[in-house]
């Protein structure tokens, strides 16, 4: 097997040109680029792609906190913007530009986040970035949410004359999980993305956060956040009619990707089509609108088909959430023994543990050497979906070989080792998430 390294969806870089602007009507392209890919800010040529993987894994497991609710006084109360995100160094950046003339920015993009926001000026107190920040005022079509308006009631903007900001501009706040926070002005500005054919397109009038008070694990190479989530002010969502809410991606595998870059689509280029498509219901949360959750019904190991039952969906549906800014596919913890018992049985190789990784299940082989892999599918309602070794197994160095799936306590995410490889597909107007089975260097 080849070395595997991760193909998050947690961040990504678009690679931007500032043409003229063109309209969305007719979907786009744009380019993904892996934050290990030598095409890539973040890439360390020092690093070896086992200490890659290691780092991933560690951002899998860290990532799981950001999507269970708490209590915690650190966290966006009911009446401000709200969003989880990883922000301990994510795995893409997305390129875009704002305002009038567009200014270039790099900012963390994430399935699982909503609100879009830069840092900007005057920045009370912001963490450092290599960029300029933003500066509002030399922007013709920048324009602050008025307070007292009906708009920042409906977006749970709050009106406050203390702190970061203008104090007459709708106020947003978001505190994660791991004490990072962003606070500023909900503002409104041309959005612009770069499309594969070398022309712009521009989303005027997009709700925006302007950051004037942020910290915490953000890396400096990175300018705030770009939410792609279900939420209301996610891009997705924003865009809406533009896309007919439709978004798709096709991830490369990292010992595939070298120069080639994944591919984002919007609107009529998302539609994912033709023979061995495979398609399951988006179920919604009203409570947590940002999550896309799925419903896993089993997992097969060769023609041993295991039942999955969640603890923490009385129903059964909606018991595991689709990510692509995690890595590893995360089960309840009792679901999962009974998969890695029945994987063990196939594999039957020499197990060994690797504390370092926090993976329960790897073996023992040499660089020659092959695994007996199982044929593992992945039963969602109406999709079943049949996974290939490079998504199952990863070589973390080389005598090591893993398997891409871990336990947890109370809570299933379908990562993305398990989504390289395909076509995937989100129809927010259907209510539905496609997979295709296809080569994705050739998008």
């Amino acid at each position: 097997m080849a070395a595997l390294a991760t193909t998050a969806f947690a961040l990504f870089l678009l690679c931007v040109s500032i043409f003229s602007s063109v309209s969305a009507k007719g979907g786009f392209t744009i380019d993904l680029i892996h934050r290990d890919s030598p095409r890539s800010p973040f890439y360390n040529p020092a690093e070896t792609p086992s200490q890659r993987l290691e780092n991933a894994f560690r951002r899998s497991f860290g990532r799981l906190s950001h999507f269970k609710p708490t209590t915690s006084s650190s966290v966006a109360q009911p009446n401000q913007a709200e969003s989880t995100i990883i922000n301990n160094r994510g795995e893409y950046l997305m390129e875009l530009a704002i305002g009038t003339p567009p200014v270039p920015i790099k900012a963390i993009a994430d399935t699982g986040s909503d609100l879009i926001w830069t840092q900007c000026k005057p920045c009370d107190d912001c963490y450092t970035q290599t960029d300029p920040l933003f500066d509002p005022s030399k922007s013709s079509t920048y324009k602050t949410v008025p307070c007292s308006s009906n708009q920042c009631t409906e977006l749970k903007g709050r009106c406050s004359s203390e702190g970061s900001g203008s104090g007459s501009a709708c106020q947003y706040e978001v505190n994660y999980g791991d004490q990072s926070y962003t606070i500023g002005d909900i503002a409104v500005d041309t959005l612009t993305l770069a499309s594969t054919t070398g022309r712009n397109v521009s989303f005027p009038k997009t709700i925006i956060g302007c950051g004037h008070n942020n910290d915490g694990t953000f890396d400096k190479k990175g300018s705030g956040i770009v939410g792609l989530g279900g939420g209301d002010e996610s891009l997705i969502t924003q865009l809406g009619t533009s896309i007919d809410g439709k978004f798709s991606y096709c991830l490369i595998p990292f010992a595939s990707e070298g120069d080639q870059t994944s591919k984002l689509n919007f609107g009529d280029k998302a539609v994912v089509s033709g023979s061995g498509v495979l398609s399951t219901p988006i179920v919604k949360d009203q409570t947590r609108k940002t999550f896309f959750f799925l419903t896993l019904e089993a997992i097969s190991v060769d023609n041993t088909k295991i039942p999955f039952s969640s603890s923490s969906s009385g129903s059964g549906e909606g018991n595991i959430i689709i990510d692509s800014g995690t890595t590893l596919t995360i089960l309840e913890q009792s679901f999962y023994s009974e998969l890695e018992e029945a994987v063990d049985k196939v594999v039957g190789g020499e197990r060994v543990s690797d504390p370092q990784i926090g993976i329960p299940l790897c073996y023992k082989v040499s660089l020659s050497q092959d695994l007996k892999v199982p044929n593992i599918t992945v039963h969602f309602t109406g999709a079943d979906v049949k996974l290939e070794q490079q998504n199952t197994f990863v070589r973390v160095s080389d005598d090591t070989v893993c398997f891409a799936f871990a336990p947890a306590q109370s809570l299933s995410i379908y990562g993305n080792l398990a989504q390289a490889g395909f076509l995937v597909g989100y129809d927010l107007k259907g209510k539905a998430v496609s997979f295709k089975p296809s080569d994705c260097t050739k998008f």
